[in-house]
């Protein structure tokens, strides 16, 4: 037995290593595309401008920045031509931009577009470089206005790409940049009735700029204006509802004010320090944040500005302000109590507030703004009726800075691109956050689940399928360890969450790694969420059904061979350092992108790797997992640091019990009964026959013992019964 397990190894072993070795002699496709050289760029701009005498050297369209070429045919100007890393630049997968050549008539429309550098490793080793290029090529003909989508759409106002299958994030964000470049461009230069847009900056307060004054100039100036409401013009509004008949009684009733209000922003310092006094003033600015305003609110009468209902925590619900169609209510933290005003010839006033206009609502003061009073009039026990009063207000030009109006090239932007792809892959988003959200209860409550071992198992195989078709296959989520790689160069330059939220799937299944991976170590993903460990055990359970001889390597060697995974990925880590591209092509140890991206059409040795791996395992499980797979090992290191370890064990376990290690097919389990978590891949075998009394020995001789001392309690209750029973 031990003979024929250790030439199964040998053999293993001698199929890997020249699957290995005929991987490696493959042509090296590591290298980045070599970029096309400036000589090399204007023989494409004369081939599609054949008639062209001239190009121009890069020159900027503002302030340094926008590089173009311009083309002239004798002194005509004809065209245009540019690189889009001169005018935009948006990481793609690789972390790097994709730099294009577009040439561009006068009109607007694509002459020529062509990539010319890129380091996107999927396109390196896998998937050919030709089909970006063709994907480039299909924008010749259309225009910078028209709204390119890539992929199918609805929409038939929209022209549409084809997806290059298996580069989604690389081709969407290629239309971003040709896109947004060439609308920049074009904005510049006014093609095909685009422009430059107007901006204009909000104007500040004159922070400097105070002179005393007393309540009567301020309020003939308009520097603080009035909102007189009369009892019969609150009447008038309320015709026609159902509160018209609480109209005053009495001609002089109807001329008595419902409220006298007055309002200015307090901010302006010669408002503010004449109201308020120059103690309270620099107290009240020293308050509000920079960007925010304030206003003061005064008013007497028989109805209040700031409403008898108004609660601690609540919102004013009788006064806001309105500009543009925005408006602007405010909350308990946007008030102040306003007691003291020692402005000359102050006329005193019942109630009176500032109320802060917090910055978030891109308040211009020196835009015209109104202070809406709304009016509520009861009519039942439980109904109202409302109306609402406007103040104008619009700020005395003396107090008041204002830019100058600039242009800008801004687009407007519906979404971000990672946005509009979460949108569109918001089924598989559902799917897959109710699954995660399942594994994370099997997880929580595994106690539970496990003592009832065909529940475990049937659940536990069904999980399996769901992560090898749906994730693998369906939405290409299989995690690798290049993703592990870009994530910690991502750091060493400017890092952006954009580019780990372009594709959602792998977003969402990281999310989950790293916080399972801490909380209970990296065998949730390993044993669970991983397609092609997935992959690998469905082919072994199989295969046991089908009573196919099992071969198990003995502890010792297994135990030696657990090393391997971590040279390869120091190994990888290394190569990574000087090219992320050159540790993506290496890292094709990993046969992930074969099995899953391109479902093992491409190249045969590529096949034949990935094929020994998966045969292989026919005969012992999870060969790959165990000793190659760098993403394990990665995924390794960081989950020493785990905060729990709900792997249940016994002080028998090991000695003398050994039954979970001789059953544990990762061979997780030392033969001193201990888990090694490191390798563990969470399948929760071990869980279910340490609570099966028929399996786990301490409980089988417990179980029997508990037998013995019940069937001695019946005999000796039977004994009783027949002593006590008289003889006849």
């Amino acid at each position: 037995m031990m003979k024929g397990c250790y030439r199964l190894l040998a053999d293993s072993w001698v199929y890997l290593c020249f699957s290995v070795l005929l991987f490696f002699a493959l042509p090296n496709g590591a290298q980045s595309m070599v970029p096309v050289s400036e000589e090399q760029q204007r023989e494409i701009i004369f081939q599609v401008f054949p008639g062209a005498t001239k190009i121009t050297n890069k020159e900027s369209l503002v302030d340094g920045q926008f590089l173009i070429r311009r083309i002239y045919k004798d002194d005509v100007e004809i065209g245009y031509a540019f690189n889009t890393n001169d005018i935009v630049k948006i990481p793609a997968y690789s972390g790097k931009p994709i730099n294009t050549l577009i040439v561009m008539g006068k009109d607007g429309k694509f002459l020529a577009v062509q990539v010319l550098e890129h380091h996107e490793p999927i396109l390196l080793v896998g998937i050919p470089e030709q089909r970006l290029f063709d994907f480039a090529n299909r924008y010749q003909g259309l225009s910078v206005t028209d709204h390119i989508r890539v992929g199918n759409d609805s929409s038939e106002e929209k022209h549409h790409i084809d997806m290059v299958s298996g580069a989604t994030v690389t081709v969407r964000v290629v239309n971003e940049t040709i896109m947004r470049a060439a609308r920049k461009v074009a904005r510049h230069l006014g093609l095909a009735g685009l422009s430059l847009r107007t901006v204009k900056v909000r104007a500040s307060i004159k922070s400097e700029k105070f002179s005393e004054a007393d309540w009567g100039s301020l309020t003939e100036d308009g520097s603080i204006r009035r909102l007189l409401l009369k009892r019969k013009d609150v009447d008038l509004a309320f015709v026609g509802t159902k509160a018209e008949n609480q109209t005053a009684k009495n001609p002089e009733e109807a001329e008595k004010a419902l409220i006298d209000l007055y309002y200015a922003p307090v901010n302006i310092p010669s408002v503010g320090r004449n109201l308020l006094g120059d103690s309270q003033y620099d107290w009240l600015m020293s308050e509000i944040s920079p960007g925010d305003s304030a206003i003061a609110v005064m008013g007497r009468g028989d109805y209040s500005f700031k409403g008898n209902g108004y609660v601690r925590g609540g919102i004013f619900d009788r006064t806001q302000l309105l500009q543009n169609g925005k408006v602007i209510s405010f909350h308990d933290s946007d008030y102040y109590r306003l007691d003291d005003v020692y402005i000359d010839g102050f006329p005193g006033f019942e109630e009176m507030a500032i109320f802060v206009i917090r910055d978030h609502y891109d308040f211009d003061p020196g835009e015209a703004w109104q202070l809406e009073l709304l009016v509520r009039r009861q009519i039942g026990a439980l109904d109202s009726v409302f109306t609402s009063f406007y103040g104008d207000y619009l700020t005395p030009e003396k107090y008041l800075s204002r830019p100058e109006l600039i242009s800008s090239d801004l687009e407007p932007e519906s979404e971000a691109l990672w946005v509009s792809i979460w949108h569109e892959k918001a089924f598989q988003i559902g799917i897959l956050s109710v699954a995660l959200f399942v594994l994370l209860g099997i997880v929580i409550f595994q106690d539970i689940l496990v003592r009832y071992p065909r529940l475990m198992q049937n659940l536990r195989q069904g999980y399996l399928i769901f992560t090898l078709v749906f994730i693998g296959w369906y939405t290409l989520g299989q995690l690798s360890v290049v993703n592990v790689f870009t994530f910690l160069h991502a750091f060493q330059g400017n890092f952006q969450w954009d580019l780990f939220l372009l594709d959602p799937i792998l977003f969402l299944l990281w999310s989950f790694v790293a916080m399972t991976m801490l909380l209970w170590g990296r065998g949730i993903f390993c044993g669970w969420l991983c397609p092609f460990g997935a992959l690998q055990e469905l082919i072994n359970e199989a295969s046991r059904r089908l009573k196919i001889k099992q071969f198990e390597i003995p502890f010792a060697v297994h135990e030696r061979l657990w090393a391997i995974k971590y040279v390869i990925l120091l190994v990888l880590f290394a190569v990574s350092l000087e090219s992320l591209s050159e540790a993506e092509y290496y890292s094709e140890v990993e046969p992930f992108k074969t099995t899953f991206l391109l479902k093992f059409n491409r190249e045969w040795g590529y096949v034949v790797y990935a094929a020994v791996l998966l045969i292989v395992n026919i005969f012992t499980r999870k060969v790959y997992c165990r000793y190659i797979c760098p993403l394990g090992a990665a995924l390794a290191i960081p989950a020493r640091l785990r905060l729990f370890d709900w792997l249940k064990r016994r002080k028998e376990c090991g000695q003398p019990c050994r039954v979970c290690s001789n059953e544990c097919e990762i061979q997780a389990i030392h033969p001193d009964g201990s888990i090694n978590a490191n390798e563990c891949h969470h399948c929760l075998d071990c869980q279910v026959t340490y609570y099966r009394n028929d399996k786990c020995p301490p409980l089988v001789i417990k179980a029997k013992k508990q037998n013995r001392q019940k069937a001695a309690m019946e005999r000796i209750k039977a004994l009783d019964v027949t002593e006590s029973v008289p003889n006849t």
